[in-house]
């Protein structure tokens, strides 16, 4: 028989220790926070879907800007939506200013090639002949001599030259003021600088040769550009005066003869 007053302590088993060490670490494990529930982000969707469709309905701020923009090509420049004409005007610009920017790149850099095109002058260098030599090759020396302290070449100021000379020319021969007064300047300019560069035995042909050159030339760059004064006639025509006047109506003058009377009844 088994003895019930035995009191030998009982051993715990592996199981019984892993639970009691569980239950002494765990109060220093941070508790997880709770999980929203999985139904919580219906409601929000649900929002999200009711305000999309407010939007598109009648009256609805999208509904009424797809209608301004259907609508822009009928109604035109003028009745189109404010909105619809700044984004336009936006846009507009925008791609103005990305043509000039690519347009500005190629015309610098044609531009680079052109004022390199000329070749370096050097003084007493001769690459012109017959007549012209005699008034551009005073011009290139005289460039040539003067740009030694210049951060530009002298081909590059030669072409300028050129450049500037064309378009006096030209602009002056399409009635151009600037023009004209920019090709006055351009031949003076020249005379003086084939007069300073010439050489000493040959000065004076040499300007007269210039001067004549460009008083032909001048034919065209200042064409219908006459010395004579105009005179202005003015016409001074006279307004009509108003005179005020009374008019008084005569009195009604009375032509029945003195000898008919009224019959009256005695």
């Amino acid at each position: 028989m088994a003895d019930h007053n035995d009191r030998t302590p009982n051993i715990p088993g592996q199981r019984q220790e892993h639970l009691a060490a569980q239950h002494d670490q765990a109060p220093n494990v941070p508790s997880l926070p709770p999980q929203p529930a999985a139904g919580a982000k219906e409601p929000r969707l649900a929002a999200l879907r009711m305000a999309w469709a407010d939007a598109w309905d009648d009256g609805g701020f999208l509904h009424d800007r797809w209608e301004d923009l259907r609508q822009a090509p009928t109604l035109g420049w003028h009745g189109m939506a404010t909105w619809v004409k700044s984004a336009l005007g936006l846009a507009g610009i925008c791609f103005v200013i990305l043509l000039l920017d690519a347009a500005t790149d190629v015309l610098a850099h044609d531009l680079r090639r052109l004022l390199t095109a000329v070749p370096r002058v050097q003084v007493s260098e001769d690459t012109s002949t017959g007549v012209f030599a005699v008034v551009d090759q005073p011009i290139r020396s005289y460039i040539a001599a003067h740009c030694a302290s210049l951060q530009i070449s002298a081909s590059t100021v030669y072409t300028l030259w050129q450049i500037v000379g064309l378009f006096g020319l030209v602009g002056g021969f399409f009635r151009s003021s600037g023009a004209r007064l920019t090709w006055t300047a351009w031949g003076a300019a020249s005379i003086a600088m084939v007069y300073s560069s010439a050489p000493a035995d040959g000065r004076t042909i040499a300007t007269g040769l210039a001067v004549l050159a460009w008083t032909a030339t001048s034919a065209f760059a200042l064409r219908g550009l006459t010395l004579r004064p105009t005179f202005f006639t003015h016409i001074h025509n006279a307004g009509h005066q108003i005179e005020p006047h009374i008019h008084l109506p005569a009195p009604p003058v009375d032509h029945t003869p003195d000898n008919v009377h009224p019959l009256q009844k005695r």
